[in-house]
């Protein structure tokens, strides 16, 4: 466990399957391994190998392998045995992976249907994978609240179930419920110690103010990452670390490492794509982040490419970018999902600052996180309401639960200099450029701007940083 000792030394990892070996494991399991689960880690398993139930493997690292042709493969099986309630559970949880990996909301009701035909075959009561399910799609989806519920119904089935303690996790971070989300990564710390949990144990860390104690976590999780899933995953979450962090050489080591393990991840390349940019190296990383969005066309991911363009001064790309973000919008909306946290920050940046002001106060409605706080604060700004925005954007940067991110104090710093209030602008800005001057490709420039125009402040550093 985290606590007590290191990954290597605790309970073994759940395997992080490749698709093709999950949809296998789909079709070969009995009912009896519903509940129980077996097996320990391979990286090649096969139908005969002993494993978790295939409908509980993290969604996050479900597959970096062909989905396509596994979804597919699935589908073909429950046509042939339409009652394997497991297949079911797994084929939903396909389809969620797919909506994630593709930027299709489409699959989430697809996704919501193959859960119902699961707890029609079997009932709720002995179908935690369905449960389970069915509270990460809610998670996936933005509703955090059912997803909390969701998590709670699974873990009375099988108090032990990896996916519904780790949705459990996020959902209560995303709610800002710190104090709970930390117990309740330490009770999946004791039942399912693995890397699914050990990342969110460094991330309740960070959002502590830990960033120390979660990168030893993290390095942790790296000893026992074996599959080339695994290491990728926690390389890169490292990278992530280090990145926000301004430490990019440290950066760009970690994605490589996970970019020699899967050179197909796309979470390291965006994470190399923003370390380029950070340091300067527009080309490498526009090659990167075009990449990215070509394959994964989100909103983060596309206001990232955005203003790496705008940054270079190609306004007319980066307002296409722009626009298909409030397209992609419309769509997830239709399917379901809740893009307020988002739609707030771009809108914004780059869009209606009315729109962002309402997506903003709906979310704060829905979840009072350091993240909604900051994205209201933002919102507050842009249409010239900085008495109220500064309220929040000290919420966003408080010292309980101790959050240090570049961007947030990015925020307050511009909200006190419209106020007048110079000195605490310069405190704040100058801490988002020491803690992470790459931080935006547009909202670093601004930051050094405005930090130069304030009486009596002092010109920002320009170039790029490594881990010094």
């Amino acid at each position: 466990m985290v606590t007590d000792a290191a990954p290597g030394n605790a309970p073994g990892p759940r395997p992080r399957w490749r698709l093709a070996a999950v949809v296998a494991l789909a079709l070969g399991l009995t009912a009896s391994s519903v509940v129980l689960g077996a097996g320990g880690r391979q990286d090649a398993p096969t139908r005969s190998t002993a494993a978790p139930l295939a409908a509980d493997t993290p969604i996050d690292q479900l597959a970096s392998g062909d989905l396509t042709r596994g979804v597919e493969a699935l589908q073909k099986h429950l046509r042939a045995q339409p009652k394997d309630a497991v297949g079911w559970a797994t084929l939903g949880t396909a389809y969620i992976e797919q909506a994630r990996t593709s930027g299709d909301p489409t699959r989430y009701p697809q996704a919501e249907k193959a859960f119902g035909r699961s707890l029609a075959l079997r009932p709720a009561a002995e179908n935690d994978a369905a449960l389970a399910g069915r509270a990460a799609l809610a998670a996936a989806r933005h509703d955090f609240t059912t997803a909390l519920s969701g998590t709670d119904r699974a873990l009375r089935v099988n108090p032990y179930n990896e996916r519904a303690l780790s949705t459990r996790v996020d959902a209560l971070v995303e709610l800002g419920r710190y104090d709970e989300a930390e117990r309740a990564v330490r009770l999946a710390d004791q039942r399912r110690p693995g890397i699914p949990v050990f990342t969110r144990y460094a991330y309740v860390r960070e959002l502590r103010g830990d960033v120390s104690g979660a990168r030893k976590v993290l390095l942790r999780a790296a000893d026992s990452a074996f599959s080339t899933a695994d290491v990728a995953y926690v390389a890169t979450a490292l990278g992530q670390l280090a990145w926000s962090q301004g430490q990019y050489d440290s950066a760009l080591d970690h994605y490589a490492t996970a970019l020699r393990a899967d050179p197909d991840y796309l979470p390291a390349l965006e994470g190399r794509g923003r370390a380029h940019a950070a340091r300067g190296a527009a080309k490498r990383a526009l090659s990167d982040l075009e990449e990215v969005v070509r394959r994964y066309p989100l909103p983060g991911q596309l206001a990232a490419l955005g203003e790496l363009r705008e940054a270079g001064g190609d306004t007319r790309q980066a307002r296409e970018n722009y626009a298909l973000v409030t397209t992609w919008t419309r769509l997830a909306r239709a399917n379901g999902v809740a893009t307020d946290l988002e739609s707030a920050l771009i809108e914004a940046d780059h869009g209606d600052a009315a729109e962002a002001l309402k997506a903003a106060r709906a979310e704060w409605g829905r979840r009072e996180s350091v993240h909604t706080a900051d994205a209201l604060g933002w919102a507050l700004h842009a249409n010239g309401k900085d008495r109220e925005a500064l309220t929040y954007a000290k919420k966003a940067t408080a010292a309980s639960p101790g959050y240090r991110n570049a961007s947030f104090l990015y925020h307050r710093g511009m909200i006190e200099r419209a106020l007048g209030e110079e000195r605490s602008a310069r405190r704040d800005l100058r801490a988002a450029l020491d803690l992470n001057p790459g931080f935006s490709p547009t909202g670093a420039k601004d930051a050094e701007a405005a930090l130069s125009s304030l009486s009596g402040g002092e010109q920002a550093p320009t170039g790029d940083r490594g881990d010094s």
